[in-house]
């Protein structure tokens, strides 16, 4: 089933021994398109950083209903590797992020997911590669990963067929098990007034960050006729004729 994205946002987090937040943010990798962190809103108790949550602390599947538990204690979360608020993610964060969980890297060997690769692994297998440490590499530039993109940031870019604007991005769909991204969500015609349709990621030409743009392989009268997109009140998104209104 897919599951709206946007309706996570909002839904309170817990640890395994208790609360701690409310589900902010997603951040998604635009090349295999799928989802890597959960960002946390802490409130008050970490207000200085930003809490990553990677989908391999959460159960097998999102779960129904306004919750989303952590297999982890308040502690670890609370020591886990810092990374201040508006700042982008590096990928010598994310490897440090990673080892401080014992947990494989996704963007190399068996620990990558999304498409068909399944739901991530949650332990490290016995041929993995331990990682060098920091100083073992040398110094390196705190640059982000240029493919890790916000969910939130990208609400809103504009949707670019062969022959023109055509909408803008309100939504994703994201499978439930394996944390793909399969669909984008775009508001056709007037912001008020016009309809929604579902259009495969596979479509997508590339990301223009810059112009805040999505370009797609389509023409406008293929994003038109796209399966219109239905959300279910706390539910899986439908699509079709058989798609139920609010």
């Amino acid at each position: 089933m897919l599951q709206s994205i946007k309706q996570l946002y909002g839904n309170k987090l817990g640890a395994s021994d208790g609360a701690f937040g409310l589900v902010k943010d997603f951040y998604f990798d635009d090349q295999n398109w799928a989802v890597r962190y959960v960002i946390a809103d802490t409130g008050g108790w970490l207000s200085e950083r930003q809490v990553l949550l990677s989908p391999h602390a959460i159960s097998n599947s999102l779960p129904a209903g306004n919750n989303m538990v952590v297999n982890l204690t308040r502690k670890q979360i609370e020591d886990s590797p810092a990374i201040e608020t508006h700042k982008p993610v590096s990928r010598q964060y994310e490897e440090e992020y990673h080892r401080y969980y014992g947990w494989p890297y996704y963007w190399e060997g068996d620990g990558l997911w999304g498409g068909t690769r399944g739901f991530p692994i949650l332990a490290l297998p016995a041929n993995f590669p331990a990682a060098e440490p920091p100083e073992a590499r040398g110094p390196q530039a705190e640059r982000g990963d240029a493919h890790l993109r916000s969910t939130q940031a990208v609400c809103g870019y504009h949707f670019q067929a062969t022959d023109g604007i055509f909408g803008h991005v309100c939504d994703f769909l994201m499978d439930e098990q394996s944390w793909a991204i399969n669909q984008l969500v775009i508001k056709t015609g007037h912001r008020f007034t016009g309809k929604e349709v579902q259009v495969p990621v596979n479509q997508v030409e590339r990301i223009s960050y810059k112009e805040s743009t999505v370009f797609v392989k389509l023409t406008q009268a293929g994003v038109e006729n796209s399966p219109e997109h239905r959300l279910v009140p706390n539910g899986p998104a439908m699509s079709g004729p058989h798609a139920l209104a609010l």
